[in-house]
């Protein structure tokens, strides 16, 4: 079995369609006795939150995001766990839109420590340099996942 995602921050590795999760999308993800939960915000996503299962290197949970449109939306995925050579983790994952129609497969990594802080330590009361946007969380946003 990989390794816990909890305390990892984790990025897409390529763009989704606009209004959807991309390379700038920070998650910070949490584990603990087989529950998974992340937070996530970045690009045409202003806040959202997953909540699922882990059972050996297989992830099962939904999510729910918003947008900067001000639309909501909520989905369902599947990932599998991968250990890196690197020692870092990547999900590769399929989703499906509960809310919308759609779905498709997407990857996403975990960031090397030194751009990490990006997301979870940051600025406690700060603003979002892409968006202007109060972060009362304590996460400094750096700016979208599709599960």
């Amino acid at each position: 079995m990989a390794r816990s995602l909890d305390g990892l921050v984790l990025a897409p590795v390529a763009d989704q369609a606009p209004g959807q999760v991309g390379v700038r999308t920070r998650f910070a993800y949490h584990e603990r006795d087989g529950v998974i939960w992340a937070d996530y915000a970045g690009g045409d996503v202003v806040r959202g939150h997953l909540l699922g299962t882990r059972e050996g290197d297989r992830l099962d949970f939904r999510y729910v995001q918003l947008k900067r449109d001000g639309t909501t939306s909520a989905g369902h995925c599947v990932s599998t766990v991968v250990d890196l050579p690197d020692g870092r983790v990547r999900l590769d994952e399929s989703w499906e839109w509960e809310s919308q129609p759609g779905s498709g497969t997407s990857v996403v990594e975990q960031l090397p420590e030194r751009t990490a802080g990006a997301v979870g330590a940051g600025d406690t009361a700060g603003k979002d340099k892409a968006d202007g946007m109060d972060r009362a969380d304590g996460v400094e946003h750096v700016t979208e996942h599709d599960g």
